[in-house]
C-alpha cells in the first residue's frame, strides 16, 4: 500500500529558465525537512541524473523517465513510500510539460524577470492550465538585486493574470557551484543567501500545498 504522495512540477517552455537547479535544491532542502524525495527528470539532456551522478549523498534519489511512463514512475514512487516528487521537465517539449501538469499537485513555472522570458509566460501558462488539477504558480528566478526589477517583473506576471510567489529567488553564482559539486545550495553555502531564498521558497510552496515545514525550513 502507497502513502500519500505529492508531486511538483516545474515547467517552462523557454530554456534557461533555471528549473533544474531549482528542482534540485528544492529536492535536498525538502529532504533536510525530513521528507522522504525523489526527482523524476524528463529532460533528454538528463542533467538532474548528471547531478546525481555527482552526488555523495543517497537521497534524494534522481530517476530519469519518459512522458509516456511518467504515471508509472509516480505509481512505482508511492509503492516505495515517498512522499514528495518533483519533476523536471526540458524545455520545448510540450508533450513532456503537459503530462507533467496533468499528474502534478502544483505546477511552478519559473521564470527570469527578463523581456525574453516574461514574453514566453503566457504560452506556458496556456499549456499547462488546462491540464493542471489548480492554476500554476510563477517563481520569479535568477532576480538581479535591483527591487524595482523584482517588482516590475511580478506585476508583469501579474498583468497576464497568473499567480506568483511573494517569494523569489535572487541572481547568485552559489546556485551554479551548488549543482557542480552534486549539492542543493542549502549543502553548499547553508548561511549564504542563497539558502535562504530556497528555505523560504520551499515554505512558500508547502504553504501552497497545506503541508507542514518541520525544522524550521522558513529561514
Amino acid at each position: 500500500m502507497g502513502v500519500y504522495m505529492q508531486t511538483i512540477a516545474l515547467v517552462a517552455q523557454k530554456g534557461g529558465s533555471g528549473k533544474t537547479t531549482l528542482a534540485l535544491s528544492l529536492a535536498v532542502a525538502a529532504t533536510d525537512a525530513g521528507r522522504t524525495v525523489v526527482v523524476i527528470d524528463l529532460d533528454p539532456q538528463a542533467s538532474a541524473c548528471a547531478w546525481g551522478d555527482r552526488r555523495k549523498q543517497d537521497s534524494p534519489t534522481v530517476i530519469d523517465a519518459q512522458p509516456a511512463r511518467l504515471a508509472k514512475a509516480l505509481e512505482k514512487a508511492r509503492e516505495a513510500g515517498v512522499d514528495l516528487v518533483f519533476i523536471d521537465t526540458p524545455a520545448r517539449l510540450e508533450q513532456a510539460a503537459a503530462e507533467a501538469a496533468r499528474l502534478a499537485d502544483l505546477v511552478l513555472i519559473p521564470c527570469r524577470p527578463t523581456v525574453l522570458d516574461l514574453e514566453t509566460l503566457r504560452a506556458t501558462a496556456e499549456l499547462v492550465t488546462p491540464r493542471s488539477s489548480r492554476p500554476p504558480v510563477v517563481v520569479l528566478n535568477a532576480v538581479p538585486p535591483q527591487a524595482a526589477r523584482a517588482e516590475q517583473g511580478a506585476e508583469a506576471v501579474r498583468s497576464m493574470s497568473l499567480d506568483v510567489l511573494p517569494v523569489q529567488v535572487g541572481q547568485r553564482v552559489a546556485h551554479e557551484y551548488a549543482i557542480l559539486a552534486g549539492q542543493g545550495v542549502t549543502e553548499h553555502e547553508p548561511g549564504g543567501r542563497a539558502a535562504e531564498d530556497v528555505r523560504h521558497l520551499y515554505a512558500a510552496i508547502c504553504g501552497r500545498l497545506d503541508v507542514s515545514t518541520p525544522r524550521g525550513t522558513a529561514g
